[in-house]
């Protein structure tokens, strides 16, 4: 299958196309966004990497090609936070960047730390035969950019400010385009259920990120969430999905949270070392 059958995309308007795995089908499929700019483009995301995602935006004209004599317009992908469904696909690309507190994880292929559980069932059409999911591993790659609160990605005409928002896990982030009002949430807030319950989560971090997001809505400085996962929503929704998370954070939750995290971690170890055996 090449990567022009394996991927579909929607364009959004303002240098803006909401990317997906047609093939993968489950919850955990994530949203991947490119974003252009005047000097430079962005990747945000890159799910699995079952075929090369910058094949995909050549093949379909995402990317303009390379003026006679010049090098290929630059592309940095950018992992909202290391979990296989976001990161599988960094190691197509050159550009490489991802918080400094994933940025050792990413370099050691740690699938653990990535999260890697992937069945057959959810791939609908293996992209090679005798394709195995209890095979797929999210492969080690040397970020050539590691990120910290506060930087700023700059494509030229458009900002994407970085903010820190651990709680799903150790090294989230959000990207803040602060002239559109525009907020590319990782895996911080999605229109469902947050994830509080895996390795490096931490529910304290999260109700602390919560309150951030917020803060940006009475501050009137997001007006479109561009998720992880699922769909775009506004402001309203943002304060209610983070408002809802901290009313619910209470002893209760942390217990079981810490109970499934047990769990999924015993999980998790017994998966992956079958596949390194």
């Amino acid at each position: 299958m090449s990567a022009l059958e394996w991927f579909a995309h929607k364009p959004l308007g303002d240098g803006i196309f909401w990317i997906q795995e047609r093939f993968y089908e489950s919850g955990n499929r994530a949203n991947i966004w490119l974003v252009r700019g005047s000097q430079r483009d962005v990747v945000i995301d890159a799910g699995l990497g079952l075929r090369s995602l910058p094949d995909y935006l050549r093949a379909a004209g995402l990317l303009p090609p390379p003026e006679e004599g010049s090098p290929p317009r630059p592309v940095l992908a950018v992992a909202t936070h290391v979990h296989f469904d976001h990161s599988g696909g960094l190691q197509h690309f050159e550009e490489v960047a991802v918080h400094s507190a994933e940025a050792a994880a990413l370099l050691r292929g740690d699938n653990y730390e990535a999260v890697t559980w992937l069945s057959d069932r959810e791939v609908a059409r293996p992209p090679r035969p005798g394709w195995r999911a209890r095979n797929f591993r999210v492969p080690p790659v040397r970020p050539s950019r590691l990120l910290q609160e506060g930087d700023v990605i700059s494509l030229g005409d458009r900002q994407l400010t970085v903010m820190h928002m651990p709680g799903h896990s150790r090294g989230s982030i959000c990207l803040h385009d602060k002239d559109r009002k525009i907020l590319f949430s990782g895996d911080v807030v999605y229109d469902g259920s947050m994830i509080d319950w895996l390795p490096y989560s931490r529910v304290s971090d999260y109700v602390a990120s919560c309150r951030r997001l917020m803060d940006l809505v009475d501050r009137g400085l997001v007006e479109k969430v561009l998720p992880g996962h699922f769909n775009i929503f506004g402001a309203e929704r943002l304060y209610r999905l983070a408002s809802n998370y901290i009313a619910q954070a209470g002893i209760c939750h942390k217990v079981s949270t810490c109970a499934m995290r047990s769990m999924a971690s015993i999980a998790l170890r017994i998966t992956n070392s079958r596949v390194t055996s």
